[in-house]
């Protein structure tokens, strides 16, 4: 009897091999390949963006948003007046930049003297339709994000 139940734990063990899938074992993650061929010409058009951080002022940190539409000319100029709220307070402001685009479609900004404005540094993604950026002026720190129209 011990005989017979070993055979058909065996014969059993065998097609459970036999039948089951090979499970691979070695694990391939995704490739990741950085865009090429962004220029400032990517950049060409109407952006509406918001943002949201903060500013430091008299050894205290206010809150600070807002939103705007940017137009960038396809050639290195961006204007992009805003409407904000720091601390409770609302008001609207002119910026006006230069912008710079390498070709793994990083971005940086930076503001005409007086313009009211922070320079800026980010990403370029979704083929131009959006930029991801950060404010690299200190002492403010805010997360900007623009989504063609």
């Amino acid at each position: 009897m011990k005989l017979r139940s070993l055979t058909f734990l065996a014969t059993a063990v065998a097609a459970a091999a036999i039948l089951t899938p090979a499970v691979r074992t070695q694990f391939s993650p995704p490739v990741a390949h950085a865009h090429q061929g962004c220029s400032d010409a990517t950049l060409v058009g109407n952006y509406a963006f918001s943002f949201s951080g903060f500013a430091n002022g008299d050894k205290r940190i206010i809150p600070f948003d807002g939103a705007g539409i940017a137009n960038f000319d396809g050639v290195g100029n961006v204007s992009a007046p805003f409407a904000y709220s720091l601390g409770g307070a609302s008001g609207t402001s002119p910026y006006t930049g230069t912008y710079a685009v390498d070709s793994n479609c990083a971005v940086s900004v930076t503001a005409t003297p007086g313009s009211g404005g922070d320079n800026l540094a980010g990403a370029i993604v979704k083929d131009g339709d959006e930029i991801l950026a950060t404010d690299i002026s200190s002492p403010d720190t805010l997360t900007l994000d623009f989504k063609r129209q």
